[in-house]
């Protein structure tokens, strides 16, 4: 965007010294803070709050003009009035000349801090050199057959093992396999098909119920492949999501949601639609139960022989233990393996997509908007146009568009309503995308995150679709061209080091007591246990103060994860499930004028969550709300709910917080009195 002050000059985007980006005007050292984003450089957020609240009551109309939207901004005073701001009430960004801004600084001292990481400015686009041809994928035969040759010998060699050291038959070891195996395989569709209708409300369509041209499309590509045409189904939600099953390419069930149709254009559809053909094109639906069936039998076999018991003398209660510990150890190993597997086959079908496609692009596109929540401002051109006219679906998780286990990819969205998907909008602004995508490829915690899902993060599929593009010889969607201003690992290991330090306080405890035999060093590890569990809560719950914050704003913190939050209050729509089409589904899907995010709505007790997900959740829908939280990701943006506030509703809390202050204080009190 133009800097406010020189006009005609081009702000650049700029990295602070505390992690999060801003608009700078190198000319005139102009800042732009969208709304939300000063409360990340100051201690005292809730004075700064209160002081823009009421300058923003007596503010007087401004000549000038938001950059965000086109509207005129407010002239409001700060500090007594000495200080006047430009604001725009409609994003609720904020333009400092670069002596206002020295002002406030001055004001609050120590208080407030925002330095600029000069390495991060960017006076020209840089050159990026476009590929000669795609970067090989690997095999994907070799790859899948290595991969079950590994899991089924690791197979192999428990059961062996289970039948030279235990009172086990051969046989009887075999069965375990095979009736597993049958079960999942030849059941696990047709199971899904019941569980798709009861709880998630989806209904069989027919082809000529579909756009034509995506009906179009479904028959060419799958003629062009020898491919019977899948069966689809749709489910009525507003929460993007798209997902195959089935046997053999020959019998595959396609299924969308309602919100996917009405949030993505014609040719990102398609992309979706081509990428779930992809994935039954490949056989992955028989390759993934093959391979999951592994560590499913590991476990099956480690709980067995875990609880196994024999009269009189047991000689094999020995190797029956190591046996189980080594089939457990291999159950996570297996895990992990076909992991690895999915997300391999997942940038194959993303491939698959941008070739029958001939514009990788589409994908892309759907990814941003589904993944991110981020669809951006119409274009002149699209406004003129619009005037004119969870538990059910584990088996199919590695081929879905994202990952089930990280709920809240799936769930960024528009509605059903032509008002709401309109107010999405249709361009993305890439400059919010690039700050979306640094999380994923610079904070440590994505890929751990990545490493325990069926799919690659968001971030690394857009980039091979964009290089895709190029040797087809289109402009990339998009070119990431940020640089990375520091390492995020101390963040990351302090953030390991809290999570885990209940139980890194505990062990040397437990150590002692194995050595001593004394049950103080045991009731001194749990006060200790408890002591950290504390200090862990509190952390990961700052909840001094709760400032207005746009979803954005949210997006642009590279310095946030599932233990380190950001304290937010967002208003906007609830426009969906956490879980499209569950019907106990408990979670929020909120838009509000920025993006899309996911709220969790997380009771101590997981009962509690069912009943109100199953009999009180959809009275919110299409309400405004206001809510309050800690800002997450892991790996995708959330809000953990605090609070939410609909208009007629009593407030809705959430207590886990509480109880986890709760828990902890009970572990020091229980500690300490058998310390004494």
């Amino acid at each position: 965007m133009n800097c406010l002050a020189c006009e005609e000059k081009e702000m650049v985007p700029v990295f602070t010294d505390q992690g999060v980006e801003i608009d700078f005007c190198p000319d005139c050292r102009g800042i732009w803070l969208d709304k939300g984003e000063i409360f990340y450089f100051t201690k005292k957020p809730k004075q700064i709050q209160r002081e823009l609240d009421e300058a923003i009551k007596q503010g007087t109309p401004s000549e000038r003009i938001s950059p965000r939207t086109g509207e005129k901004m407010l002239d409001i005073r700060l500090l007594n009035g000495n200080l006047t701001l430009d604001y725009s009430p409609t994003s609720g960004g904020i333009w400092f000349d670069g002596v206002e801004l020295e002002s406030l600084a001055t004001h609050f001292g120590t208080d407030f801090k925002l330095s600029l990481d000069r390495g991060t400015m960017r006076q020209e686009e840089p050159k990026v050199s476009v590929p000669a041809s795609l970067s090989a994928l690997p095999n994907l035969v070799f790859r899948s057959a290595t991969v079950l040759v590994l899991l089924y010998g690791f197979l192999t060699l428990v059961l062996i093992t289970l039948t030279l050291y235990t009172d086990l038959t051969p046989f009887f070891a075999l069965t375990i396999g095979i009736v597993i195996a049958t079960v999942q395989f030849l059941l696990g569709p047709f199971l899904t098909d019941i569980s798709l209708r009861w709880f998630y409300k989806m209904s069989w369509v027919n082809y000529e119920e579909l756009p034509a041209s995506l009906t179009s499309f479904i028959r060419s590509t799958c003629k062009s492949n020898n491919m019977k045409n899948p069966r689809m189904g749709i489910i009525n939600d507003g929460a993007p999501n798209a997902f195959t099953y089935g046997h053999t390419p020959n019998n595959a069930r396609i299924v969308i949601t309602q919100g996917i149709m009405d949030l993505l254009h014609d040719d990102e559809l398609e992309g979706v639609i081509a990428h779930e053909i992809g994935h039954a094109k490949h056989w992955d639906m028989l390759i993934m139960t093959a391979a999951q069936l592994v560590p499913l039998v590991m476990y099956y076999i480690y709980r067995t022989l875990i609880r196994m018991k024999s009269k009189g003398e047991d000689k094999s209660a020995g190797p029956r233990l190591a046996i189980a510990i080594s089939a457990y150890i291999l159950y996570i190993l297996c895990q992990y393996a076909v992991l690895w597997l999915s997300r391999t086959r997942e940038y194959y079908a993303d491939r698959f997509a941008g070739q029958v496609t001939r514009n990788p692009n589409r994908l892309s596109s759907a990814l941003v908007k589904i993944g991110y929540g981020l669809a951006g401002k119409e274009s002149e051109k699209q406004k003129g146009k619009k005037e004119e006219r969870k538990p059910g679906l584990e088996a199919v998780g590695a081929l879905g568009i994202f990952d089930p286990k990280s709920g809240v990819a799936l769930v960024t969205s528009s509605v059903s309503s032509v008002s709401a998907a309109q107010k999405m909008g249709d361009e993305v602004d890439k400059e919010v995308l690039k700050d979306a995508m640094k999380w994923d490829l610079w904070n440590p915690w994505a890929k751990y995150y990545e490493i325990h899902s069926t799919h690659p993060l968001i971030a690394n599929r857009i980039t091979h679709l964009s290089t895709h593009s190029e040797v087809l010889g289109k402009e990339p969607y998009i070119r990431f061209d940020k640089r990375k201003p520091e390492s995020y690992w101390d963040e990351f290991l302090a953030d390991v080091t809290i999570r885990l330090l209940p139980a890194l306080l505990f062990v040397p405890f437990l150590i002692a007591f194995v050595a001593s035999q004394k049950m103080s060093w045991i009731g001194a590890g749990i006060f200790a246990a408890g002591v950290a569990s504390f200090f862990r809560t509190k952390v990961a719950y700052r909840s001094a103060f709760f400032p207005d914050m746009a979803v954005s704003s949210l997006l642009r913190k590279v310095k946030v994860s599932g233990i380190r939050p950001v304290p937010c209050k967002v208003k906007g729509t609830i426009i969906g499930r956490g879980v499209p089409g569950l019907i106990w589904s408990e979670d929020f899907v909120m838009q509000d004028d920025t993006g899309i995010i996911f709220l969790d709505y997380r009771q101590p007790i997981p009962l509690w969550d069912f009943f109100f997900g199953l009999l009180r959740r959809a009275k919110y829908d299409n309400q405004e709300a206001e809510v309050v939280g800690w800002y997450r990701r892991a790996p995708v943006p959330y809000i953990e709910l605090k609070s939410l506030m609909v208009q007629g509703e009593k407030e809705k809390k959430c207590y886990t917080y509480m109880a986890k202050y709760i828990w902890a204080g009970i572990l020091a009190i229980v500690g300490l009195l058998m310390v004494l």
